[in-house]
């Protein structure tokens, strides 16, 4: 078909055939000019697209140029029909562009379109949370609905499903001039049984086929207003515009050129993945077996398509005796076999994936798909990932990127597997340079950096070593989203080391919490940046200065103090933040018994508080007041106005650290358990008690005689509150410390000890079971 004498090729965007009979078609008319439907501003980059180090598959990536950010992307394979046209263009020097709406437009007119996937004929999709691929496919037919239109031809056809149908009928048929003339005439007919549909019912998505036909049509005549004579002008674009484009009278004119809505835009390549570019992902402009369609066009290229079969299912069977699971070559010849018949049931010439995977499981996996089920994923979707020329129209920040993970060694990382790389952050002292000597060092710079940009190329998993500061576990994995993620972050530097101080300095800039501030601090240090983590000191100590919240203040001075006895680990000097810990410690005693003045269900934060400030008084005797802390606890310990739970956790505390004698403990024991003292205040206290040094209570006899003569004296209502304390506070006892217990309680009733044991770790009678149940029913307004 030809529009003035422009001949228009359409095309299926991921199609063999269509890309080999595109070359036979460029190869006998010799075109002076190749225009391919694709983003026009982007025809610059087609010289990056051909260049020899060049490896598909591989992407244009448009993003705007202000926040938020939008991309859009446009996936290339190297059977792509467009990818095809463009290398032949370059090689025979004609004269190649893009000539689909500017990207610019492209992004604005696909946020109108609600970035949603749509069974629309142009195959559109949503790539990821911002990415929304602009495609040159002709029909989106990756993942038809239920009794669409597609389905209906392929039950038409006899075949299982319309992928089935489309490669008999369309990727086996190398007749020429078969494939144009086709697929032209199904793409018109689907158009015109679709577009009155779509005029009335979905105007926004007519809307944009039709402006983007308007301006491909304005491209080819300025072309041929170029000089380029029609007839020497080749079109490649999806089959479904096809039919639009042979007139071109009704084109986009100057006014609505300039009423096109645009948004700054920037355009880089990055590389892409055969998982991404396979419908398995989501993507609906793909197909569902990318590695094999290359192998098919690798055959055809070949003039060896008629050895596909064999090739396929060996590779199925090499993978599964790589995995432990032998197959012969006899099975291997059968299944080939038996693929061919399959076909030939359905009137075809050669077999296609269908046959192909029928024949493997019937034959390889003896019946059973889950044997060969992981052999043909691995075989039909392929790991590939492409690659670019080094520097090749990137942005600043994926340059800096890409210099260091090749500084770093990490290149072999850039892989669509996932790998675990364990970091040792000592200095390596069997190597000579300072490089070398430090390199997981700066591995963990880099990771902690990306991490903090929000780019999933790694992510953080426990080291498996305890206390070991110097390990951090890591998974890396590269996905075309990674690749995303780090244009996005161009807009805020140039580089992943400046983008991260913008990111962290923005945060510290809205931090209003301490505890927020002293988590900025620890990702700084742990990016290694030593000017954020002075610009979070002096954060944390602004906002520390009025503030009276102790469990906060823990958590900060927490982190501090990890910092600090850990800081060497890094090359970092965290002296600095010993003032600021000194402060913060004092004013968490200051303000301990104001903050101990809680409701029961906060007073398990203000545990968590204690045993924070405890762990930092021991682990920093020399530099924070230690003997404040013990007093403050001491006055916790003693005072009836203040939550019991952690008045007795106090008392623990200081029982564990040999602060008061065992008199002293005696006489609290005695007056907190007394006879009269209220339920929630006694068997608070003694729940609190019970939470640290399990065995020096189990050893004090005289604490446990106490508890039963408490528990002896309450009335019925009293008791009930209790339980529910007392229920809380064994929960948390091992079945052995429960055992010690009840030989306790046995000796104190003077009955056998086992027996005890054996009755009070026993399983519930039913009324006991019916008591619990009206105890969780108790009505504790009144507390």
């Amino acid at each position: 078909m030809n529009a003035a004498g422009v001949h228009i090729f359409g095309v299926r965007h991921l199609s063999p055939a269509g890309a080999k009979h595109l070359l036979d078609f460029l190869d006998d008319i010799r075109p002076t000019a190749v225009l391919i439907e694709g983003p026009s501003d982007a025809t610059s980059e087609i010289r990056h697209l051909t260049n020899m180090t060049t490896r598909p598959p591989i992407a244009i990536l448009a993003f705007t140029e202000d926040l938020p950010v939008r991309t859009v992307l446009w996936p290339f394979a190297v059977y792509s029909p467009e990818y095809q046209a463009m290398k032949w263009a370059q090689k025979q020097g004609a004269y190649t562009a893009f000539i689909d709406l500017p990207s610019s437009s492209a992004v604005c007119l696909q946020d109108l379109r609600s970035i949603v996937v749509r069974d629309t004929p142009d195959g559109g999709e949503n790539e990821g949370t911002s990415a929304e691929s602009v495609t040159a496919e002709p029909i989106d037919e990756s993942q038809p609905a239920e009794n669409s239109i597609y389905c209906q031809i392929a039950e038409l056809a006899g075949e299982y499903d319309y992928d089935m149908y489309w490669e008999r009928s369309y990727e086996h048929n190398l007749n020429t001039g078969a494939y144009q003339q086709s697929i032209l005439a199904f793409s018109k007919q689907m158009r015109e049984l679709s577009e009155e549909k779509e005029r009335r019912e979905d105007t926004l998505e007519y809307a944009y086929n039709a402006i983007r036909e308007s301006y491909m049509r304005r491209q080819i005549v300025e072309v041929i207003e170029a000089g380029h004579k029609p007839e020497q002008i080749v079109v490649v674009c999806g089959a479904y515009h096809a039919s639009a484009l042979t007139d071109l009278s009704d084109r986009m004119d100057d006014e609505e050129l300039k009423n096109l809505p645009s948004r700054g835009t920037k355009l880089t390549l990055m590389p892409y993945s055969y998982y991404k570019l396979s419908s398995l992902s989501g993507y609906g402009a793909g197909n569902i077996a990318p590695q094999y369609f290359e192998m098919m066009w690798n055959r055809m290229v070949q003039g060896s398509l008629a050895e596909l079969p064999h090739h396929y299912l060996s590779m199925v069977a090499g993978s599964m005796r790589k995995n432990g699971t032998h197959r012969s070559t006899a099975e291997v010849i059968e299944a080939v076999r038996l693929a061919e018949s399959l076909a030939a049931l359905h009137g075809g010439s050669a077999p296609t994936l269908r046959d192909l995977r029928d024949a493997a499981q019937t034959l390889l996996g003896r019946g059973e798909l889950a044997v060969v089920a992981e052999e043909l994923a691995r075989t039909d979707i392929g790991t590939s990932i492409g690659e670019l020329a080094e520097g090749v129209s990137q942005t600043p920040i994926q340059d800096d990127l890409n210099r260091q993970l090749k500084r770093l060694k990490l290149e072999k990382y850039k892989s669509v597997v996932a790998n675990d790389l364990i970091l040792d952050l000592r200095e390596n002292r069997r190597v000579k340079s300072e490089e070398s000597a430090y390199l997981d060092l700066n591995r963990s710079f880099l990771f902690q950096r990306l991490k903090l940009l929000g780019i999933d190329f790694v992510s953080a998993r426990p080291s498996g070593q305890e206390q070991a500061a110097w390990a951090e576990h890591w998974v890396v994995k590269w996905t075309p989203e990674v690749e995303i993620q780090i244009v996005e972050s161009t807009l805020l530097g140039e580089t992943v080391e400046v983008a991260s101080a913008y990111v962290l300095q923005q945060r510290l800039t809205d931090c209003s919490s301490i505890e927020e501030a002293s988590s900025l601090i620890r990702i700084a240090y742990e990016c290694g940046m030593i000017h954020q983590m002075e610009e979070g000191r002096q954060t944390l100590q602004r906002l520390a200065v009025d503030s009276r919240d102790v469990m906060g203040i823990a958590a900060a001075s927490k982190e501090l103090s990890i910092l600090i006895r850990y800081g060497g680990i890094r090359r970092m000097d965290t002296q600095p933040l010993v003032p600021l810990l000194q402060q913060l410690f004092m004013r968490a005693c200051l303000f301990l018994l104001d903050g101990s003045q809680c409701s029961d269900e906060v007073s398990g934060s203000m545990i968590t508080a204690l045993n924070e400030l405890n762990s930092v008084a021991m682990e920093h005797t020399e530099q924070v007041d230690e003997g404040l802390w013990l007093q403050e606890l001491q006055h916790l310990s003693e005072r009836d106005d203040r939550n019991p739970r952690l008045s007795g956790y106090a008392c623990a505390i200081l029982m564990e650290r040999n602060a008061i004698s065992a008199q002293q403990c005696a006489e609290e024991v005695s007056r907190r358990l007394s006879p009269g003292i209220p339920a929630d205040l006694g068997a608070g206290w003694f729940e609190g008690m019970s939470m640290r040094n399990r065995y020096g209570l189990l050893s004090r006899l005289s604490l446990w005689e106490q508890l039963n003569e408490y528990i002896l004296s309450l009335e019925d209502d009293e008791f009930t509150r209790a339980l529910v304390f007392l229920r809380r506070a064994f929960s948390t006892f091992s079945p052995k410390e429960k055992t010690m217990i009840a030989e306790l309680l046995g000796e104190l009733w003077g009955v056998n000890s086992e027996q005890a044991a054996e009755i009070l770790t026993g399983d519930l009678k039913e009324e006991e079971v019916k008591m619990i149940d009206d105890l969780n029913d108790f009505d504790f307004e009144d507390f």
